[in-house]
């Protein structure tokens, strides 16, 4: 069971329904990150009492641990993680990229997010080092970093093993790029990358479906060309939604271009997911210009570090460790109604942080994954009465 209806456009940004076999989500929503099959460090219950709507677990990690197989006896991903409600699984096109010499460069989305080490090239080591990661045409071969046996992932693979996972949403197998990737590799990836979507697609449809559905992911990295042939090519596809993936620019205005770009040539009756974004403010803009979907793990990668969410935080953030909180009794954010603002003071969590209690760090999570729940229900409901811009204009009213 899969369908998707846009409600309300506001421009264009979109309020709809995503009909799944577990549930309904409503968009535009933020997509939690459990890649192990975990939301770390937040229980099923908790993320339930937060509104989490809908999590995205990575197939490439789960296939090396415990095994698609070990999860598919359990009943499939749902049962594993206890988890009733849509699910969504990446191929993992990103995190085998990430195991190549490209790691040395730690490349993010935007450029602002990467470090400014050099990288050598793709393909390109020293005598000393030997790479764990090839792609061809079959697919991306590397050595486990569980206990460095050799793997093969081709597109069809992938499919089966998502279809043992048993997500209601899946990821075909991508080619990621990076911003040392020129012009000439960006494309030889692109276009290998579209021909094992048409074989992605092929395998999907000859298995049986189990009420899945399948999204293309476009790439091309920064270079409008190609991000225009690719949403052309997947646009002609049977896909029953799109992603949008890889480097998407120099600074946050060439994201911002490169979406200008994509989002009208993609149909307007399928979802749009856009991965691995998700600060404040990328959420207006990227709603804005027609994304339905978007997961980041900002929000618990920043809460272990003590950092969280306000709206009247610099960057919409504040960290508990400065000393200015030391005796500071109120909430994190006074207008948050989530249990930790209802209960514990800055004061506390940041003593809790001092003393490296685990508590802390649960605290400060359910925060901040409520804090952007309760954004997202705020930009529903703006969308739904046709004043998304006045929303975002108070928001952000200095950036």
């Amino acid at each position: 069971m899969f369908s998707f209806e846009v409600m309300t456009e506001d421009g264009k940004a979109r309020a709809g329904n995503l009909v799944t076999s577990h549930g309904s989500i409503k968009t535009p929503s933020f997509v939690s990150v459990g890649t192990l099959a975990s939301v770390n460090p937040l229980s099923v219950d908790e993320l339930l009492n937060i509104g989490t709507q809908v999590i995205i677990a990575n197939a490439f990690h789960l296939h090396l641990q415990p095994g698609e197989d070990v999860i598919n006896r359990r009943g499939g991903l749902h049962n594993f993680m206890r988890w009733d409600r849509p699910l969504i699984t990446d191929s993992g096109g990103f995190q085998a990229f990430s195991l190549g010499a490209r790691k040395e460069a730690r490349s993010g989305k935007i450029a602002s997010m990467s470090n400014d080490k050099k990288f050598k090239g793709p393909g390109v080591h020293t005598e000393k080092e030997k790479p764990s990661i090839s792609v061809d045409e079959d697919g991306i071969k590397f050595l486990s970093y569980i206990d460095g046996s050799e793997r093969n992932y081709t597109p069809e693979r992938i499919i089966n093993i998502e279809k043992k996972l048993g997500a209601d949403i899946i990821m075909m197998l991508d080619e990621c790029t990076s911003p040392f990737h020129d012009y000439r590799y960006t494309k030889e990836a692109m276009a290998r990358t579209q021909r094992w979507s048409l074989r992605a697609l092929e395998e999907f449809k000859q298995a049986s479906s189990d009420g899945q559905a399948l999204f293309g992911i476009v790439q091309g990295g920064i270079f409008k060309d190609l991000r225009l042939e690719g949403a052309r090519f997947l646009a002609e596809q049977d896909f029953s939604g799109y992603a949008i993936g890889g480097f998407l620019g120099e600074s946050k205005k060439g994201m911002h271009d490169i979406l200008d770009l994509v989002m009208p040539l993609l149909k307007k009756d399928k979802p749009r997911h856009l991965l691995g974004i998700g600060e404040i403010d990328d959420i207006f803009e990227i709603v804005e210009r027609g994304i339905d979907l978007f997961d980041c793990i900002f929000p618990t990668k920043l809460a272990k570090t003590g950092t969280v969410f306000t709206k009247e935080g610099k960057r919409y953030r504040i960290h508990l460790l400065n000393s200015a909180y030391r005796y500071d009794t109120r909430p994190i954010d006074e207008s948050c109604k989530c249990y930790t603002c209802m209960n514990y003071s800055k004061a506390y969590i940041r003593y809790l942080f001092k003393i490296k209690d685990s508590f802390a760090v649960r605290l400060a999570s359910i925060h901040n994954l409520s804090f952007i729940e309760s954004l997202m229900r705020q930009i529903r409901v703006a969308i739904m009465e046709k004043r998304f811009s006045e929303l975002k204009r108070e928001w952000l009213r200095d950036t």
